[in-house]
């Protein structure tokens, strides 16, 4: 167990500037802590220790965030123009990089009493992560860049072979559309939180990661669950291995149906969830399997260090 000097050194290591590390004490409730156990990579053995070691060691905690800052704006503005009208306020969309517009986004027309509930109740989450993380951030938090809901939906629901070239995929013309909309963001955040942890250096950084990701995954079991019971299962298997053909040889990627089966909680034989990598997941929303720094849903990239696909 280490005590207060160990925890402050951490923050002071992890965080981008000194008033990144007075805000995210504040914040998040660091101040209070008496205590904090090994650090997660102190729990692996072996060329994993190793591996987790070098991979804290070369990005901050900072960076890791602010990366997970740019997706929680892209899911915030998606569920609020949706559910309200409009994006999320201005006042949370200023910070480091370059601040940038969204293109898209309009209301959706519920038909159903308990998806729009559930879709205000999701919007709510997705606008508290905004705010969480850039309070626990403070001055190094990045601004929103910009952000394509209108085409990039097109072009995802193309390369999943939902429409042909030359048609329009409006992902809040009905509640379907909505839904499979959904499930690309909130699958990928999951598997991007997921992949993010070994990254993570101190506990209280990682705590925080960890209560998003609960969220998330969350969010991903209500979507896929609602999608099941909607037949429209072969839609998601096709958004599935489209995700499955930018992000990398590996097959990890799964639909809301396995083996003919309901598929609502994709997991490995282990039972557990996989994670994707930084570059992985940027393949994902720049809608490219080559390396990149912008594209599909960030016409101009993401801000702050971890900006590039693989």
């Amino acid at each position: 167990m280490f005590g207060k000097n160990y925890v402050a050194q951490l923050i002071n290591r992890s965080a981008e500037n000194p008033a990144d590390r007075r805000r995210f004490l504040k914040s998040a409730g660091a101040a209070g802590l008496g205590v904090v156990g090994a650090s997660v990579a102190g729990a692996l053995t072996g060329p994993a220790a190793s591996a987790a070691a070098d991979a804290a060691n070369s990005i901050s905690d900072g960076a890791v965030l602010n990366f997970a800052l740019n997706l929680e704006y892209l899911e915030a503005e998606f569920y609020s123009n949706a559910v309200h009208g409009h994006g999320i306020p201005e006042s949370l969309t200023h910070g480091k990089g370059r601040r940038g517009v969204v293109e898209g986004g309009r209301k959706v027309h519920f038909g159903s009493k308990k998806v729009h509930q559930i879709a205000q109740e999701i919007a709510r989450d997705e606008l508290d992560h905004v705010e969480f993380l850039r309070a626990a951030l403070g001055s190094a938090a990045v601004a929103r860049p910009t952000i394509n809901i209108r085409k990039s939906f097109t072009d995802a629901a193309i390369a999943a072979g939902l429409i042909k070239a030359g048609q329009t995929f409006d992902v809040y013309a009905n509640e379907d559309n909505f839904l499979l909309g959904a499930f690309i963001f909130e699958d990928v955040g999951v598997t991007a939180y997921k992949g993010a942890a070994p990254l993570i250096s101190n506990k209280t950084y990682l705590s925080a990661a960890a209560g998003i990701l609960a969220v998330e995954a969350y969010h991903a079991s209500t979507v896929r669950t609602m999608l099941y019971d909607r037949g429209l299962s072969k839609d998601t298997d096709a958004i599935s291995a489209a995700r499955d053909s930018l992000d990398g040889p590996s097959n990890d990627d799964q639909g809301t149906t396995l083996h003919g089966r309901a598929n609502i909680v994709p997991t490995d034989s282990h039972g557990l969830a996989f994670g994707r990598t930084t570059g992985h997941v940027l393949n994902i929303v720049y809608l490219t399997p080559d390396k990149a720094t912008s594209g599909g849903f960030f016409p101009h990239g993401v801000n702050g260090t971890i900006n590039t696909s693989s």
